[in-house]
């Protein structure tokens, strides 16, 4: 006797986030990566990336932020992303000291650039106008 076909298909997608990326340019790559701070770790410094990037956050809270957005908290189920290019993204450390946080970003990126490409403390002097007010 076959086995009847399931249907939990039909009902097991849930959608994290809906994002417009801009243009992604014939010959792009994508890269999934998983990044894992200890408690309290700043993350990167002040970086970019040439094309949009998106993830989730696993485990624990990232303290994200990007030029011209006020820095945010996101928990462990929620979805992030970001469109890349000039945009600087500032923050992507661990908001909590108590727990690790652990997220997976996936990036695009063009061809012939690097992923991820520090922002030198000359450019953000310059750019500072571009950074939302900091918390008190």
């Amino acid at each position: 006797m076959d086995k009847p076909r399931s249907t939990a298909w039909q009902t097991a997608l849930t959608v994290l986030q809906e994002a417009q990326p801009p243009f992604i340019p014939e010959g792009a790559h994508a890269m999934t990566v998983v990044i894992e701070y200890p408690p309290g770790d700043p993350g990167a410094p002040p970086h970019r990336h040439p094309g949009p990037a998106f993830g989730v956050v696993l485990e624990g809270e990232m303290l994200m932020e990007l030029e011209g957005e006020p820095e945010r908290v996101i928990r462990a189920g929620e979805a992030f992303w970001e469109p890349g290019g000039d945009v600087i993204h500032y923050q992507d450390g661990n908001n909590r000291d108590d727990v690790p946080v652990r997220f997976t970003v996936t990036m695009l990126c063009e061809p012939g650039k690097p992923m991820f490409t520090l922002v030198e403390e000359a450019e953000l002097a310059q750019r500072k106008d571009r950074r939302a007010p900091r918390p008190a």
